[in-house]
């Protein structure tokens, strides 16, 4: 019996050790939570500003000769690929990783240190991403479309619903579909649409990726606080219950003394 209290004493340690680690680590969430949300915001009103005017320019019938615009007959994809630089965070990164392993893909560039991991790319972190690092990256990658080394790039990453639901989806950003804009009656611009959007692009998916950076991490700290908050519930109860086997123990074992005790002295 002290051998059987003994141990229930020690799982109870483990699991309290358990459960100062998440609410640690849900706290930590919780105070990142509010300037995540807020650059993600800042991000979906810049690319949504950005987009309008791209779909201005798309609307127009000179832009239709953008290589840009232009479809192809080959369908080689690029994956740029944005997960968390941690763990202990729910479903959220092995989410995006399904996500992206059903997808056909010729390259990926990863994005997080758990992608970076997964798949063998240098170490960008999702949390601190720098807008100069996905300006040089957008770059890049315009001009490799135009050169013909790939005709398709999407972005994977994480929608943010709630503080319930994050929604792992692929946003395809090359080629640019054309789209119908109600404001592109009366709009001039110089020199030309064509010329303007060639010029546009770059910083156009520099704007969706870093949009797609800024609402992942805030999907990343969400999930995680809910995460934490759910295992801190079950580590509590978990040491409640072991509380109650380990009193329960322990009165059986001072019950057996004491009926040793007595037993002993009547002899």
């Amino acid at each position: 019996m002290g051998a059987n209290t003994k141990a229930l004493k020690s799982r109870i340690r483990s699991v309290d050790s358990t459960l100062h680690l998440t609410r640690a680590m849900g706290l930590v969430a919780s105070s990142k939570i509010r300037r995540a949300t807020e650059a993600m915001n800042n991000g979906r009103q810049y690319a949504h500003a950005f987009g309008d005017v791209v779909d201005l320019l798309t609307a127009c019938p000179e832009s239709a000769r953008s290589p840009y615009m232009q479809p192809r007959e080959t369908q080689r994809t690029r994956l740029i690929v944005i997960a968390g630089d941690r763990g202990l965070a729910g479903g959220y990164n092995a989410n995006v990783f399904r996500l992206t392993d059903s997808l056909e893909k010729d390259a990926i560039i990863p994005i997080g240190k758990r992608a970076c991991d997964r798949y063998h790319g240098e170490f960008h972190s999702s949390e601190h991403y720098p807008t100069a690092e996905a300006a040089k990256l957008a770059r890049t990658l315009c001009e490799d479309y135009l050169k013909g080394e790939y005709d398709r790039l999407g972005i994977v990453s994480t929608r943010y619903e709630s503080m319930m639901t994050q929604v792992a989806e692929v946003t395809w950003v090359l080629p640019i579909e054309k789209r119908e804009h109600e404001g592109s009656v009366g709009v001039v611009f110089e020199p030309d649409e064509q010329t303007i959007l060639n010029s546009t692009v770059p910083d156009y998916v520099a704007g969706m990726i870093m949009r797609a950076i800024r609402e992942s991490f805030a999907c990343e700290v969400a999930a995680r606080r809910m995460a934490m908050d759910s295992a801190g519930k079950n580590a509590q109860t978990m040491i409640d219950n072991l509380q109650l086997q380990y009193n329960r123990a322990r009165q059986g074992a001072i019950t057996q003394e004491i009926t040793e005790i007595v037993a002993g002295s009547g002899q």
